[in-house]
Protein backbone atom coordinates (compact mmCIF):
# COMPACT_ATOMS: atom_id res chain seq x y z
CA UNK A 1 0.00 0.00 0.00
CA UNK A 2 1.38 3.36 -0.02
CA UNK A 3 -0.53 6.59 -0.02
CA UNK A 4 -4.07 8.17 0.10
CA UNK A 5 -3.62 7.87 -3.57
CA UNK A 6 -3.04 4.44 -4.20
CA UNK A 7 -4.61 2.00 -1.98
CA UNK A 8 -7.12 -7.33 -10.09
CA UNK A 9 -13.48 -24.34 -22.62
CA UNK A 10 -14.94 -28.29 -21.58
CA UNK A 11 -13.85 -31.08 -23.37
CA UNK A 12 -14.75 -35.00 -23.00
CA UNK A 13 -11.40 -37.41 -22.41
CA UNK A 14 -12.19 -40.96 -21.98
CA UNK A 15 -14.23 -40.72 -18.41
CA UNK A 16 -13.60 -37.08 -17.95
CA UNK A 17 -16.44 -34.70 -17.80
CA UNK A 18 -15.08 -30.19 -17.06
CA UNK A 19 -17.81 -28.34 -15.86
CA UNK A 20 -17.85 -24.71 -16.11
CA UNK A 21 -18.41 -23.71 -12.02
CA UNK A 22 -19.01 -20.12 -11.56
CA UNK A 23 -18.85 -18.98 -8.46
CA UNK A 24 -17.43 -9.03 -3.09
CA UNK A 25 -19.83 -4.88 -3.40
CA UNK A 26 -18.32 -1.51 -3.24
CA UNK A 27 -18.05 0.48 -0.29
CA UNK A 28 -15.97 3.88 0.04
CA UNK A 29 -12.09 3.22 0.60
CA UNK A 30 -9.11 4.43 0.22
CA UNK A 31 -5.38 3.82 0.93
CA UNK A 32 -2.99 5.31 2.79
CA UNK A 33 0.61 6.00 2.42
CA UNK A 34 4.04 7.61 3.63
CA UNK A 35 2.75 9.97 0.07
CA UNK A 36 -0.22 11.19 1.67
CA UNK A 37 -1.50 14.23 -0.06
CA UNK A 38 1.21 14.49 -2.20
CA UNK A 39 -0.73 16.66 -4.78
CA UNK A 40 -3.90 16.40 -6.64
CA UNK A 41 -2.90 16.30 -10.17
CA UNK A 42 -0.58 16.42 -12.77
CA UNK A 43 0.67 18.12 -15.94
CA UNK A 44 0.45 14.64 -17.75
CA UNK A 45 -2.82 13.74 -16.87
CA UNK A 46 -2.47 11.46 -14.31
CA UNK A 47 -5.04 12.29 -11.35
CA UNK A 48 -3.96 12.06 -7.49
CA UNK A 49 -5.52 12.30 -4.01
CA UNK A 50 -6.93 9.65 -2.08
CA UNK A 51 -6.62 6.61 -3.34
CA UNK A 52 -9.02 3.89 -3.28
CA UNK A 53 -7.98 -0.11 -2.86
CA UNK A 54 -8.41 -2.65 -5.74
CA UNK A 55 -7.51 -6.25 -7.12
CA UNK A 56 -7.83 -8.38 -9.45
CA UNK A 57 -8.42 -11.46 -11.87
CA UNK A 58 -9.47 -13.58 -14.86
CA UNK A 59 -12.60 -15.97 -16.11
CA UNK A 60 -13.02 -19.03 -13.88
CA UNK A 61 -13.56 -22.07 -15.60
CA UNK A 62 -13.99 -25.97 -14.30
CA UNK A 63 -11.28 -28.33 -13.83
CA UNK A 64 -12.00 -31.95 -15.41
CA UNK A 65 -12.80 -35.06 -13.77
CA UNK A 66 -10.06 -37.33 -13.70
CA UNK A 67 -9.91 -39.54 -16.23
CA UNK A 68 -9.18 -42.74 -17.14
CA UNK A 69 -6.22 -44.51 -19.71
CA UNK A 70 -6.96 -47.37 -20.97
CA UNK A 71 -4.36 -50.13 -19.78
CA UNK A 72 -0.91 -50.09 -18.03
CA UNK A 73 0.97 -48.82 -14.91
CA UNK A 74 1.26 -45.00 -15.70
CA UNK A 75 -0.27 -42.07 -13.58
CA UNK A 76 -2.52 -40.04 -15.84
CA UNK A 77 -1.86 -36.32 -16.24
CA UNK A 78 -4.83 -34.27 -15.27
CA UNK A 79 -4.88 -30.20 -14.79
CA UNK A 80 -7.40 -27.92 -13.59
CA UNK A 81 -8.73 -26.21 -16.87
CA UNK A 82 -11.19 -23.32 -17.21
CA UNK A 83 -13.23 -24.57 -20.22
CA UNK A 84 -10.78 -27.21 -21.47
CA UNK A 85 -10.77 -29.97 -19.70
CA UNK A 86 -7.76 -33.07 -20.91
CA UNK A 87 -6.22 -35.50 -19.71
CA UNK A 88 -3.10 -37.29 -20.57
CA UNK A 89 -1.64 -40.28 -20.04
CA UNK A 90 1.94 -42.09 -20.99
CA UNK A 91 0.98 -46.04 -20.85
CA UNK A 92 -2.76 -45.70 -19.95
CA UNK A 93 -3.32 -46.26 -16.19
CA UNK A 94 -6.27 -45.35 -14.28
CA UNK A 95 -6.44 -42.14 -12.05
CA UNK A 96 -10.19 -42.18 -10.89
CA UNK A 97 -12.61 -39.54 -10.30
CA UNK A 98 -10.58 -36.49 -8.82
CA UNK A 99 -13.97 -34.63 -8.33
CA UNK A 100 -15.32 -31.40 -9.97
CA UNK A 101 -13.79 -28.05 -9.41
CA UNK A 102 -15.11 -24.73 -10.21
CA UNK A 103 -11.72 -23.11 -11.89
CA UNK A 104 -9.24 -24.26 -13.82
CA UNK A 105 -5.52 -23.54 -14.74
CA UNK A 106 -4.15 -20.46 -16.80
CA UNK A 107 -1.78 -20.96 -19.57
CA UNK A 108 -1.52 -19.88 -23.40
CA UNK A 109 -2.28 -22.93 -25.89
CA UNK A 110 -4.98 -25.03 -26.13
CA UNK A 111 -3.96 -28.92 -24.44
CA UNK A 112 -4.42 -31.59 -25.93
CA UNK A 113 -4.73 -35.39 -24.58
CA UNK A 114 -1.82 -37.89 -25.09
CA UNK A 115 1.60 -38.42 -23.99
CA UNK A 116 2.27 -35.59 -21.05
CA UNK A 117 -0.96 -34.48 -20.21
CA UNK A 118 -1.82 -30.73 -20.67
CA UNK A 119 0.86 -28.30 -20.59
CA UNK A 120 -0.32 -25.28 -20.68
CA UNK A 121 -4.24 -25.01 -20.32
CA UNK A 122 -6.44 -22.34 -21.10
CA UNK A 123 -8.55 -20.20 -18.22
CA UNK A 124 -11.79 -19.52 -17.33
CA UNK A 125 -14.78 -19.65 -20.06
CA UNK A 126 -14.37 -16.29 -21.99
CA UNK A 127 -10.65 -16.73 -20.96
CA UNK A 128 -9.17 -18.45 -24.43
CA UNK A 129 -5.32 -17.44 -24.46
CA UNK A 130 -5.69 -15.62 -21.35
CA UNK A 131 -2.63 -15.85 -19.01
CA UNK A 132 -4.87 -15.76 -15.65
CA UNK A 133 -7.22 -17.93 -14.83
CA UNK A 134 -7.26 -20.61 -11.80
CA UNK A 135 -5.25 -23.59 -11.88
CA UNK A 136 -5.40 -27.20 -9.68
CA UNK A 137 -8.74 -26.26 -8.73
CA UNK A 138 -9.83 -29.61 -8.70
CA UNK A 139 -11.69 -30.44 -5.26
CA UNK A 140 -13.42 -27.37 -4.34
CA UNK A 141 -17.47 -28.49 -4.81
CA UNK A 142 -16.35 -31.70 -5.80
CA UNK A 143 -18.61 -34.69 -6.06
CA UNK A 144 -15.88 -37.16 -5.94
CA UNK A 145 -12.22 -37.26 -5.69
CA UNK A 146 -9.51 -35.34 -3.21
CA UNK A 147 -12.14 -32.98 -1.87
CA UNK A 148 -11.11 -29.41 -1.04
CA UNK A 149 -8.95 -26.67 -2.75
CA UNK A 150 -5.64 -27.92 -5.03
CA UNK A 151 -6.76 -31.47 -5.27
CA UNK A 152 -5.97 -31.38 -9.19
CA UNK A 153 -2.45 -33.40 -9.85
CA UNK A 154 -0.33 -32.25 -12.88
CA UNK A 155 0.28 -35.38 -15.35
CA UNK A 156 3.60 -35.94 -16.35
CA UNK A 157 4.68 -32.78 -18.61
CA UNK A 158 1.68 -31.15 -17.09
CA UNK A 159 2.01 -27.21 -15.95
CA UNK A 160 -0.60 -25.78 -14.30
CA UNK A 161 0.44 -22.21 -13.36
CA UNK A 162 -0.33 -22.49 -9.69
CA UNK A 163 -0.05 -24.08 -6.40
CA UNK A 164 -2.76 -26.08 -4.37
CA UNK A 165 -5.49 -24.21 -6.63
CA UNK A 166 -4.81 -20.32 -6.00
CA UNK A 167 -5.35 -17.71 -8.67
CA UNK A 168 -1.83 -16.92 -9.78
CA UNK A 169 -2.23 -14.67 -12.76
CA UNK A 170 0.12 -13.87 -15.05
CA UNK A 171 0.91 -10.24 -16.47
CA UNK A 172 -1.52 -8.75 -18.85
CA UNK A 173 -4.83 -9.88 -17.25
CA UNK A 174 -7.51 -7.53 -17.06
CA UNK A 175 -9.37 -6.41 -14.44
CA UNK A 176 -11.92 -4.12 -13.21
CA UNK A 177 -12.23 -2.29 -9.58
CA UNK A 178 -15.18 -0.90 -7.95
CA UNK A 179 -15.72 -0.21 -4.46
CA UNK A 180 -18.47 2.63 -4.51
CA UNK A 181 -21.69 2.99 -6.03
CA UNK A 182 -23.94 0.10 -7.77
CA UNK A 183 -21.77 -2.59 -9.13
CA UNK A 184 -21.76 -2.72 -12.79
CA UNK A 185 -21.21 -6.22 -13.41
CA UNK A 186 -21.28 -5.25 -18.03
CA UNK A 187 -17.67 -4.41 -17.51
CA UNK A 188 -15.81 -7.05 -19.90
CA UNK A 189 -12.90 -7.23 -17.39
CA UNK A 190 -11.30 -10.96 -16.38
CA UNK A 191 -11.23 -9.66 -12.67
CA UNK A 192 -13.21 -7.69 -10.43
CA UNK A 193 -12.03 -6.34 -7.42
CA UNK A 194 -14.57 -5.25 -5.04
CA UNK A 195 -15.66 -4.88 -1.14
CA UNK A 196 -15.72 -7.92 0.58
CA UNK A 197 -17.95 -6.57 3.59
CA UNK A 198 -20.66 -4.80 1.11
CA UNK A 199 -20.94 -7.37 -1.42
CA UNK A 200 -23.67 -10.22 -0.95
CA UNK A 201 -22.39 -13.65 -2.05
CA UNK A 202 -25.09 -13.67 -4.70
CA UNK A 203 -23.29 -10.57 -6.37
CA UNK A 204 -19.85 -12.64 -6.35
CA UNK A 205 -21.53 -15.86 -7.72
CA UNK A 206 -23.36 -13.76 -10.61
CA UNK A 207 -19.58 -11.99 -11.59
CA UNK A 208 -18.71 -15.96 -11.19
CA UNK A 209 -20.95 -17.23 -13.66
CA UNK A 210 -19.66 -14.65 -16.20
CA UNK A 211 -17.33 -15.94 -16.02
CA UNK A 212 -15.12 -13.64 -13.59
CA UNK A 213 -12.29 -13.66 -10.96
CA UNK A 214 -13.56 -12.16 -7.92
CA UNK A 215 -10.99 -10.12 -5.07
CA UNK A 216 -12.59 -9.06 -2.41
CA UNK A 217 -11.60 -5.63 -0.57
CA UNK A 218 -11.09 -5.27 2.78
CA UNK A 219 -8.26 -2.85 5.63
CA UNK A 220 -5.62 -5.07 7.08
CA UNK A 221 -4.17 -2.62 8.76
CA UNK A 222 -6.81 -0.04 9.89
CA UNK A 223 -9.78 0.23 12.40
CA UNK A 224 -12.63 1.25 10.41
CA UNK A 225 -15.90 2.52 11.65
CA UNK A 226 -19.41 0.32 10.63
CA UNK A 227 -17.71 -3.02 9.96
CA UNK A 228 -19.10 -6.16 11.29
CA UNK A 229 -16.19 -6.45 13.65
CA UNK A 230 -15.12 -2.61 14.34
CA UNK A 231 -16.39 -2.82 17.77
CA UNK A 232 -13.82 -5.83 18.43
CA UNK A 233 -11.21 -4.23 16.39
CA UNK A 234 -11.85 -0.93 18.64
CA UNK A 235 -11.02 -2.43 22.09
CA UNK A 236 -7.37 -3.85 20.49
CA UNK A 237 -5.24 -0.92 21.46
CA UNK A 238 -5.48 1.71 18.51
CA UNK A 239 -2.62 3.71 17.01
CA UNK A 240 -2.97 7.41 14.98
CA UNK A 241 -5.79 8.50 13.11
CA UNK A 242 -4.46 8.19 9.11
CA UNK A 243 -3.80 11.19 7.62
CA UNK A 244 -6.76 12.40 5.32
CA UNK A 245 -8.93 9.57 6.94
CA UNK A 246 -10.27 10.96 10.28
CA UNK A 247 -12.57 7.91 10.93
CA UNK A 248 -9.85 5.65 10.72
CA UNK A 249 -6.76 4.82 12.84
CA UNK A 250 -3.75 2.13 12.35
CA UNK A 251 -3.89 -1.26 14.07
CA UNK A 252 -1.40 -2.88 16.13
CA UNK A 253 -0.09 -5.95 13.53
CA UNK A 254 1.50 -7.15 16.34
CA UNK A 255 -1.19 -7.79 18.03
CA UNK A 256 -2.88 -11.27 18.62
CA UNK A 257 -6.33 -9.91 18.60
CA UNK A 258 -5.51 -8.01 15.54
CA UNK A 259 -4.50 -11.12 13.38
CA UNK A 260 -7.28 -13.17 14.95
CA UNK A 261 -9.55 -10.89 13.26
CA UNK A 262 -8.15 -10.98 9.93
CA UNK A 263 -8.36 -14.42 10.03
CA UNK A 264 -12.32 -14.41 10.60
CA UNK A 265 -12.05 -11.79 7.51
CA UNK A 266 -10.42 -14.21 5.55
CA UNK A 267 -12.96 -16.86 6.71
CA UNK A 268 -15.62 -14.69 5.33
CA UNK A 269 -13.82 -13.80 2.03
CA UNK A 270 -13.72 -17.82 2.08
CA UNK A 271 -17.12 -18.29 2.45
CA UNK A 272 -18.74 -15.69 0.51
CA UNK A 273 -16.90 -17.67 -2.61
CA UNK A 274 -14.22 -14.67 -3.62
CA UNK A 275 -11.03 -15.87 -4.87
CA UNK A 276 -8.91 -14.02 -3.19
CA UNK A 277 -8.42 -10.97 -1.40
CA UNK A 278 -6.73 -7.47 -1.75
CA UNK A 279 -6.05 -6.71 2.20
CA UNK A 280 -5.46 -2.79 2.42
CA UNK A 281 -3.35 -0.67 4.59
CA UNK A 282 -0.34 -3.14 5.24
CA UNK A 283 2.24 -0.21 5.36
CA UNK A 284 1.82 1.06 8.61
CA UNK A 285 5.51 1.02 9.76
CA UNK A 286 5.98 3.69 7.01
CA UNK A 287 3.71 6.54 7.94
CA UNK A 288 2.93 7.96 11.32
CA UNK A 289 1.18 5.47 13.24
CA UNK A 290 1.76 5.91 16.84
CA UNK A 291 2.21 2.62 17.33
CA UNK A 292 6.01 2.27 16.95
CA UNK A 293 5.43 -0.27 14.00
CA UNK A 294 8.72 -0.98 11.96
CA UNK A 295 9.60 -2.43 8.67
CA UNK A 296 10.21 -6.28 10.37
CA UNK A 297 6.50 -5.55 12.11
CA UNK A 298 4.98 -4.78 8.75
CA UNK A 299 6.74 -8.17 6.96
CA UNK A 300 5.85 -10.62 9.40
CA UNK A 301 2.14 -9.54 9.49
CA UNK A 302 1.88 -9.45 5.72
CA UNK A 303 3.92 -12.88 5.69
CA UNK A 304 0.98 -13.96 8.17
CA UNK A 305 -1.81 -12.56 5.84
CA UNK A 306 -0.22 -14.34 2.62
CA UNK A 307 0.44 -17.68 4.82
CA UNK A 308 -3.29 -17.44 6.16
CA UNK A 309 -5.18 -16.74 2.84
CA UNK A 310 -3.35 -19.33 1.08
CA UNK A 311 -4.26 -21.86 3.58
CA UNK A 312 -7.72 -20.71 2.65
CA UNK A 313 -7.51 -21.62 -1.34
CA UNK A 314 -7.53 -17.40 -1.79
CA UNK A 315 -5.00 -15.41 -3.52
CA UNK A 316 -3.48 -12.48 -1.78
CA UNK A 317 -2.11 -9.35 -3.85
CA UNK A 318 0.12 -7.04 -2.14
CA UNK A 319 -1.40 -3.35 -1.81
CA UNK A 320 1.07 -0.61 -2.77
CA UNK A 321 3.43 -1.19 -0.01
CA UNK A 322 6.57 -0.36 -2.74
CA UNK A 323 9.50 -0.16 -0.12
CA UNK A 324 8.59 -4.14 0.31
CA UNK A 325 7.94 -4.99 -2.77
CA UNK A 326 10.83 -7.26 -3.46
CA UNK A 327 11.05 -8.83 -0.07
CA UNK A 328 7.66 -10.10 -0.55
CA UNK A 329 7.12 -10.82 -3.62
CA UNK A 330 8.05 -14.35 -3.50
CA UNK A 331 5.11 -14.89 -0.58
CA UNK A 332 2.06 -12.77 -2.54
CA UNK A 333 0.79 -13.42 -5.92
CA UNK A 334 0.14 -10.30 -7.54
CA UNK A 335 0.36 -7.03 -7.10
CA UNK A 336 -1.68 -3.93 -7.16
CA UNK A 337 -0.62 0.09 -7.17
CA UNK A 338 -1.86 3.42 -7.68
CA UNK A 339 -0.38 6.01 -9.07
CA UNK A 340 3.22 4.75 -9.68
CA UNK A 341 3.69 6.63 -12.67
CA UNK A 342 2.75 9.67 -11.23
CA UNK A 343 5.43 9.32 -8.50
CA UNK A 344 7.80 7.59 -10.91
CA UNK A 345 7.64 4.35 -8.75
CA UNK A 346 6.43 2.09 -11.06
CA UNK A 347 10.18 0.14 -11.22
CA UNK A 348 10.17 -1.17 -7.35
CA UNK A 349 7.11 -3.57 -8.72
CA UNK A 350 9.20 -4.83 -11.49
CA UNK A 351 9.87 -7.73 -9.26
CA UNK A 352 6.32 -8.95 -9.40
CA UNK A 353 6.88 -8.86 -13.33
CA UNK A 354 9.78 -10.31 -13.26
CA UNK A 355 8.46 -13.54 -11.38
CA UNK A 356 5.38 -14.04 -13.88
CA UNK A 357 3.04 -12.05 -11.38
CA UNK A 358 0.27 -9.44 -12.13
CA UNK A 359 1.19 -6.03 -11.07
CA UNK A 360 -2.74 -5.06 -11.56
CA UNK A 361 -2.39 -0.71 -11.69
CA UNK A 362 -4.52 2.25 -11.29
CA UNK A 363 -3.99 6.05 -11.85
CA UNK A 364 -6.05 8.78 -11.27
CA UNK A 365 -7.83 10.58 -14.18
CA UNK A 366 -10.48 11.07 -17.35
CA UNK A 367 -8.47 9.64 -20.01
CA UNK A 368 -5.57 7.84 -21.17
CA UNK A 369 -4.06 10.57 -22.33
CA UNK A 370 -0.08 9.82 -21.14
CA UNK A 371 -0.60 6.70 -19.47
CA UNK A 372 -0.88 3.72 -21.49
CA UNK A 373 2.80 4.75 -23.55
CA UNK A 374 4.53 5.69 -20.26
CA UNK A 375 3.01 2.39 -18.30
CA UNK A 376 5.50 -0.29 -17.89
CA UNK A 377 5.53 -3.24 -20.42
CA UNK A 378 3.27 -6.48 -18.64
CA UNK A 379 1.14 -3.97 -16.29
CA UNK A 380 -2.47 -4.00 -16.42
CA UNK A 381 -2.63 -0.09 -16.08
CA UNK A 382 -6.55 1.11 -15.74
CA UNK A 383 -7.64 4.87 -14.98
CA UNK A 384 -10.45 5.48 -12.91
CA UNK A 385 -11.96 8.34 -10.72
CA UNK A 386 -10.54 8.75 -7.52
CA UNK A 387 -13.65 7.60 -5.47
CA UNK A 388 -13.79 4.06 -6.95
CA UNK A 389 -16.90 4.02 -9.01
CA UNK A 390 -18.10 2.31 -12.12
CA UNK A 391 -15.75 4.71 -14.39
CA UNK A 392 -13.11 2.78 -15.75
CA UNK A 393 -10.41 3.10 -19.01
CA UNK A 394 -7.99 0.89 -19.76
CA UNK A 395 -5.03 0.23 -21.51
CA UNK A 396 -6.02 -2.57 -23.61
Amino acid sequence: MNSILRNASASLVSLGLALTAVGCMPDQSHDIDPILNRANASAAGFGSGQGGRASAGTGRGAAGVGATGAAGSSAIGVAGLGGVSTAGFSAGGVSGMQGIADAGAAGNTVPTAGSGGPSNPIAGSRASGNTGGMSGNAGARAAAGNGGRGAVTAGAGGSPTSTGGIWMPKPGVTWQWQLTGTLDTSVDAQMYDIDLFSTPAATIQTLHSAGRIVICYFSAGSYEPGRPDSDALSKTGLGSVLDGWPDEKWLDVRSTAVRDLMKARLDTAKSKGCDGVEPDNVDGFDNDNGLGLTRQDALDYDRFLATESHARGLSIGLKNSLVLASSLVSSFDWALNEECLQYDECEDLEPFIAAGKAVFHCEYGKSTNGICDSAPQGFSTIVKNLDLDAFRVACE
